[in-house]
């Protein structure tokens, strides 16, 4: 019996350490986990390929100097006005920024920014404080400083706005500082369907590209905009390049005046607007193509539309210094 009770206590003296942990707590402390940055949890996050993670949009600081290289000068202007309409409706605030650019479409640094708001003549709308957060408490008393701005806007080359449709009569409507300048739209001369974009929205743009900002405040969307016009996509041109090389094309306006009332279906289905002549317009159906598509759209309207070789609508060939004009 001693010899057995021996071997029992000589077993349990040379036990695993699996055994010995069963028989009781380890001695030894818990390793302390390890700190993970903001950066790798995203990136574990993504990984799995359970998450889409969205990154706030950081601003450009202000250069100290423009860099050589960069002789071009940019300007990216959003407005918010009190509605959709600049002969009667107004802008409460203004946001730009300037940045330099080279002439292959490069962009450089952010050398100037501005923001500001304007009391307009007549309260705010409720429905534009919904969408821009803008009171009438917050612009009481407030204009927008036209020294300031101006200093931006008088050297621009160009001026970019997300749709220059609408903020382009706004702004000429408001001041003469932006009259005889080019003028150039990121919604319509970029082709964002072909790099991958399901809209054309600004919150589309930068949802889409994993990013997240405070959108409908005019300085906020401008420095978002810049990071999606500068955004590299491979190899390929930027959308920014793309956009310089679309602004310096002439484009030309055709209206279809004259043409027969039951093609109007037509022309609408091929992408021709209405114009009743109220903006100083023909009253007639138009549309706007590049020199390349003359040709064709010509010899579209005198074969299908007037039904006559010799039909010769009127023609206005347009560049950015007159595109987008009210």
């Amino acid at each position: 019996m001693s010899v057995h009770r021996d071997s029992q206590l000589d077993m349990f003296a040379k036990a695993s350490p699996a055994m010995a942990e069963a028989r009781g707590p380890s001695r030894r402390r818990p390793s302390p986990p390890a700190v993970r940055s903001d950066e790798d949890m995203a990136r574990a996050l993504e990984e799995s390929g359970n998450y889409r993670i969205l990154r706030k949009l950081a601003a450009r600081p202000v250069a100290a100097a423009r860099r050589p290289g960069f002789s071009r000068f940019g300007v990216i202007l959003d407005t918010e006005t009190t509605g959709l309409n600049h002969r009667s409706d107004e802008i409460i605030e203004i946001g730009a920024v300037a940045f330099t650019f080279n002439d292959d479409g490069a962009v450089g640094d952010v050398v100037g920014i501005y923001g500001g708001l304007q009391q307009p003549s007549r309260p705010i709308p409720p429905d534009i404080t919904r969408l821009t957060g803008i009171t009438d408490v917050m612009v009481e008393g407030q204009t927008i400083d036209m020294p300031s701005l101006n200093a931006l806007i008088e050297p621009a080359d160009l001026i970019i706005a997300h749709n220059a449709g609408f903020d382009r009569p706004f702004c000429e409507a408001f001041s003469p500082i932006f009259a005889g300048k080019a003028w150039a739209c990121s919604v319509s001369e970029i082709d964002w369907s072909a790099r991958g974009f399901e809209g054309t929205k600004l919150g589309y743009l930068v949802g889409q590209a994993g990013y997240f900002h405070g959108g409908h405040r005019a300085v906020d969307d401008c420095h978002a905009l810049l990071e999606i016009l500068d955004r590299q996509q491979g190899d390929g041109e930027s959308p920014f390049a793309e956009l310089y090389r679309a602004s310096q094309r002439c484009r030309v306006r055709i209206f279809a005046e004259h043409s027969p009332f039951e093609m109007k279906d037509h022309l609408k289905a091929r992408g021709y607007r209405w114009s009743d002549g109220s903006d100083g317009r023909l009253k007639s159906w138009w549309i706007e193509v590049g020199e390349d598509d003359l040709g064709d759209e010509l010899s579209y309207l005198r074969s299908e539309i007037y039904r006559w070789r010799e039909a010769d609508p009127p023609l206005v060939r347009l560049t950015a210094f007159d595109r987008f004009k009210a």
